[in-house]
């Protein structure tokens, strides 16, 4: 069985389309067939059922890609070592970010990448909904999260910045041409929320209920970035963001107000303790030195 037939089955088994199977993977449609044929011959049963309108994985196909997935994996990695160890990179340290606090952080990533020509540095983002749940996974090894952070599994790291509150409202929203947005303002207007790990959330950057005690309405739900403006630009929400954001989202039809009743937000590394590294360290390292120099 050859590597490149696993990764095809793989992909269609993520994919569930033959069309976008083969997009994905730069190859035809006819030859997905082929290689799932192929398999089922040697298996000696169905791996996908289709019809004319979804294909979905049999019994024995799911097994198969359970089995498949660990495997295929490790070899993926070994190879992708052969080749960092071909152009003298022996490690890879990877980032996590959400999907705001990118834009001005660039300089904290050539700096590791300066001092440590041995190693690759790689940014991803990733989804807000359960950040600390993929750190755990191992889908990352460190995240730039905001304080307070209370995960006793955690260490938590170097600050990279702070940054003040702001709310984002639509230009035609009855807020629009206030100065600035009380906290109280939130029990009037709905915000969009996910289901998240409402502890951290709450404590570190929006409370449930104003100083008066009234609910902040949470009445619509989204996991992407991408929503949440949308739904600012058509005046469904008022959405509070750090004030980086404007940084990415330059639109005409948003306004950014001050939020001065809530504290600016600190961001720091993050990683879990029992996966520390040398490679951690360095960049903790680097971003405590850029810090002092900032300072």
């Amino acid at each position: 069985m050859e590597f490149r037939d696993v990764e095809i089955f793989l992909a269609l088994a993520d994919t569930l389309h033959f069309g976008q199977t083969a997009e994905q993977l730069f190859i035809s449609q006819g030859r997905v067939s082929q290689v799932i044929k192929k398999l089922e011959r040697q298996v000696g049963a169905s791996l996908f059922e289709r019809t004319s309108r979804r294909v979905h994985l049999t019994a024995v196909g799911q097994q198969l890609r359970n089995d498949f997935l660990p495997a295929y994996a490790s070899l993926r990695e070994s190879v992708e070592r052969a080749r960092m160890s071909a152009r003298g990179v022996h490690g890879r340290l990877r980032v996590g970010l959400m999907p705001f606090n990118f834009a001005h952080l660039h300089h904290f990533w050539r700096t590791f990448r300066v001092r440590n020509p041995q190693w690759e540095i790689q940014v991803r983002l990733v989804n807000y909904a359960d950040p600390f749940g993929q750190l755990r996974r191992g889908d990352f090894d460190v995240f730039v999260a905001w304080l307070p952070i209370n995960e006793p599994d955690l260490t938590v790291g170097p600050a990279l910045f702070t940054d003040p509150r702001i709310v984002a409202v639509s230009e035609d929203h009855p807020l629009a041409l206030k100065s600035a947005a009380p906290l109280e303002v939130f029990s009037d207007f709905p915000i969009a929320w996910a289901d998240l790990k409402l502890g951290y959330w709450e404590e570190g950057y929006m409370p449930f209920e104003t100083r008066t005690g009234r609910l902040i309405d949470r009445s619509q739900q989204t996991l992407h970035a991408e929503e949440l403006i949308t739904a600012v630009g058509m005046a469904e929400i008022i959405m509070p963001f750090p004030s980086h954001v404007t940084e990415i989202w330059r639109m005409p039809t948003i306004r950014w107000l001050p939020l001065p009743d809530l504290p600016p937000l600190t961001y720091v590394l993050v990683w879990r303790s029992e996966a520390e590294n040398d490679m951690i360290r360095a960049l903790a390292a680097t971003i405590r030195d850029i810090g002092r120099f900032d300072r």
